[in-house]
């Protein structure tokens, strides 16, 4: 009785000290949540060390409170990740324009901003923001890229459904189940594109294989929110 209860207070020592992650945590089969409801643990502004106070996190929800005017700034993930599918849900407020990029490089000294390397998936109030007119540059738009191959997003207000997914190159954007995009990366059609964009004179663009997953402050007055940010390794 006596090993018994030795070996049992060895093990609950060990199991308090061993440290538990809040902010990657597995869901079901291999998809993890990279957030936890309840911080912003496992996430930081583009080039600093802890998330901006802008961010806010609570309910199950992370919030881009666009009123206050300290602690701004793109959020991205502590991991990089390759060969992911990314699930998530926003919503805005009136006239919000934000943006969920990927393979994100941070390196501040050399790109001071998460779009000189990551493409995005465009957020966008379509009807309320100039952006609107622009048929790249619609919610659900690979940004300045590819459109839409058709407008599924909600109303102002209303939770939408993103999930993005690369493997190998193989790129596909679904809005509320619909898939909006497909295209191949790093192919000379691929390269075509860039050079016909606004990324043509970022030379670091879309160039990495892996990196950042970043939450787009586009650095206006509108609200942005997030939940249920999930990912794979595929």
């Amino acid at each position: 009785m006596k090993r018994f209860v030795l070996v049992s207070l060895a093990l609950v020592a060990l199991s308090a000290a061993k440290p538990v992650s809040t902010a990657v945590k597995t869901v079901s089969g291999d998809w993890v949540s990279i957030f936890d409801g309840k911080t912003t643990h496992g996430w930081h502004t583009y080039g600093q060390s802890t998330a901006g106070s802008a961010w806010k996190a609570a309910d199950g929800v992370l919030h881009l409170d666009a009123s206050s005017r300290d602690g701004r700034g793109d959020l991205v993930t502590d991991g990089e990740y390759d060969n992911f599918d990314l699930k998530l849900e926003w919503k805005e407020s009136k006239g919000a324009n934000s943006g969920i990029m990927f393979d994100v490089h941070e390196d501040p000294s050399k790109y001071q901003n998460t779009y000189e390397t990551g493409p995005e998936m465009q957020i966008l109030d379509n009807d309320n923001h100039p952006d609107g007119k622009n048929f790249k540059h619609r919610a659900g738009d690979l940004y300045d890229l590819i459109p839409c191959k058709v407008q599924t997003v909600k109303p102002v207000g209303e939770w939408n459904k993103v999930e993005i997914r690369l493997r190998n190159g193989k790129l596909q954007f679904f809005l509320n189940d619909t898939e909006v995009v497909a295209t191949r990366m790093w192919t000379d059609d691929w390269n075509k594109l860039v050079a016909g964009s606004k990324f043509a004179k970022m030379p670091g663009f879309a160039t990495f294989h892996k990196g950042h997953i970043s939450l787009q402050d586009h650095g206006g007055d509108e609200d942005v929110w997030f939940r249920d940010i999930q990912i794979k390794q595929l």
